[in-house]
């Protein structure tokens, strides 16, 4: 299996630290509002990823943060009059809510940045006690850029170009800095923003040394695959990097790997431009299955196009698959005959040829592309040799494979039996009885219940309303 990693700019055989183990750490949304499709790409991806190797036999510890403290969250907060934690909280269970409805499978760990403090406040001691960073007189405590020799090395920038060239790195406060590069691992509490006691002063960490305690905590000094976006590498990637070797004296990740932008209409989504779409404005047009589908249609380092056409044509892709799983279901209840002939037997040897291209695509830095083109393959194959004299053994066989490989993809495409309204309601009523009683595990099982059967629930003002995905 080879990796492409932005470290080397080039593919890796993948070699894990520990034998048959993975251990991947994946940045997460800062949770101010409802995630959008530019924040779906890498889960989505990174998640199939993680199924692939699992697939291959690989345990996976697989952790992905909430960034649940940031001036997006505090301005959101001070506009509705509330604790930052309501904001944070409230788009932390939405965001879950998405996730599920993508078949992104939760993390190991989900950890948020407000509850591993310590560890931050200790990571920055040890920096400051190695001479990697120092406190200026109002508490900000910053990196010393140029101490670590290595800085750049993910971005492949130099610091003194980047000192000549890009003044947008220059933050407020550099008068108080050593070097203009110097980032931030602690900053001093505005009025009404949340803060934390630490030997410097009350305040709140700098974003990047979010990451780099988290990692250590859940996976070790030392993991296997760090993930996001295109975006993060610099610098936030590149910080990371610079605050972990620097305190852990080993080396980070071994592999890096990041996907590309999403562009809607060929344009960088923005709300300004008009054409900023949440994941969940998408539900209401599609079964979100169709939006991860369209994810893996392109490789994940690709800049991908988000646009009605494309989404119509992933729509179109995705419901041949669901069809033919469809179609071998009923031949499968009508078959009439038990045992595999002779000649399906040879048909079914041919069959697995798919399964190896999947695998093989798949082992060639996870390309989903062509991965979908060999369940395609396999669908047509299905569609040519299934029919109403074929042996119930041999539609099977056909069948479990191109759900097997389509599960690896995250992709559900044997759909449950529709249910009756009134068994929704009834369960809906269950689950009302169960949060009056405080049972949340009960009420949060019917929820997850009702979405794998097609069914999103909504939590208004007026009740609870409830709609086919």
């Amino acid at each position: 299996m080879k990796i492409y990693n932005t470290l080397t700019k080039r593919k890796e055989e993948f070699e894990p630290l520990e034998e048959g183990k993975v251990k991947m750490y994946v940045c997460g949304p800062t949770v101010y509002n409802l995630i959008h499709i530019g924040n779906a790409r890498p889960m989505i991806v990174f998640d199939t990823a993680r199924r692939y190797m699992e697939h291959r036999g690989y345990e996976v510890n697989f952790v992905s943060n909430f960034t649940d403290v940031d001036d997006k969250i505090i301005k959101k907060a001070i506009e509705e009059g509330v604790d930052a934690s309501v904001i944070s909280e409230r788009y932390i269970a939405e965001c879950k809510k998405d996730m599920q409805a993508m078949n992104v499978k939760p993390a190991t760990t989900h950890p948020k940045a407000t509850e591993e403090i310590a560890g931050m406040l200790d990571m920055i001691s040890t920096l400051m006690e190695k001479g990697y960073a120092y406190a200026a007189e109002d508490g900000t405590v910053y990196f010393r850029t140029r101490k670590f020799k290595e800085y750049g090395k993910l971005s492949h920038k130099n610091l003194d170009d980047l000192q000549g060239g890009n003044r947008s790195l220059l933050v407020t406060g550099e008068d108080q800095k050593e070097d203009p590069l110097d980032f931030v691992l602690w900053k001093p509490k505005k009025e009404g923003e949340p803060y934390w006691e630490s030997p410097w002063c009350k305040g709140r960490p700098g974003w990047h040394i979010e990451c780099s305690v988290m990692s250590k905590k859940y996976l070790g000094d030392e993991i296997d695959i760090h993930a996001g976006g295109e975006d993060l590498i610099f610098p936030h990637h590149e910080n990371e990097i610079a605050q972990s070797e620097a305190a852990n004296g080993k080396p980070f990740s071994k592999y890096w790997m990041h996907n590309g932008f999403l562009n809607i209409d060929n344009k960088k989504m923005s709300k300004s431009l008009g054409n900023f779409f949440t994941v969940r404005d998408i539900s209401e047009k599609y079964d979100l299955q169709v939006l991860r589908f369209f994810m893996l249609s392109a490789h994940y380092r690709s800049p991908l196009n988000f646009s009605a056409e494309l989404m119509e044509a992933a729509q179109n892709g995705y419901d041949r698959i669901v069809t033919s799983v469809s179609n071998l279901n009923y031949l499968l209840e009508n078959a009439v005959s038990d045992t595999m002939s002779e000649e399906e037997r040879k048909l079914a040897k041919e069959a697995e040829g798919y399964i190896t291209k999947f695998d093989e695509a798949m082992d060639d830095d996870f390309n989903t592309a062509d991965a979908i083109a060999a369940i395609f393959e396999l669908v047509k194959f299905a569609n040519t040799h299934a029919n109403e004299g074929a042996g119930r053994e041999f539609l099977k066989v056909l069948k479990d494979e191109i759900v097997m490989l389509s599960d690896i993809c995250g992709l559900i495409v044997e759909k449950k039996q529709e249910m009756l309204a009134e068994d929704i309601e009834a369960l809906i009523e269950e689950r009302q009885a169960a949060r009056k009683a405080k049972d949340f595990k009960r009420a949060d099982e019917i929820r997850s219940e009702l979405l794998s059967k097609g069914i999103i629930l909504e939590d208004t003002r007026e009740g609870v309303k409830w709609k086919k995905a």
